[in-house]
């Protein structure tokens, strides 16, 4: 009878180690995939900040250009003589 309860117990063991690996896998498997979607988060942000450094550049760029077009509409109209032959 000892016996029995003994193999009961290998068999617990066995069923416990079972359990045991498959939630290490699992936790694994979050692990890599939680790393994956950070380091995809942090490659988008840098895109990101990349493209809006860019198109923050891109947009003074023409403001700039509007205000130097507002003082010469601004200057054509104040002195419409330039533009009479």
């Amino acid at each position: 009878m000892a016996r029995a309860g003994g193999i009961t117990n290998a068999v617990n063991v066995g069923i416990a180690v079972q359990a045991d690996w498959e939630n290490r896998e699992f936790i694994s498997h979050i692990s890599i995939n939680i790393r994956r979607l950070f380091d995809f988060l942090v490659h988008f942000e840098a895109t990101t900040k990349s493209k809006l450094a860019s198109l923050n550049e891109k947009l003074d760029t023409l403001e700039r250009r509007l205000e130097m077009l507002e003082v010469q509409v601004s200057t054509a109209s104040a002195n419409p003589s330039l533009f009479t032959t």
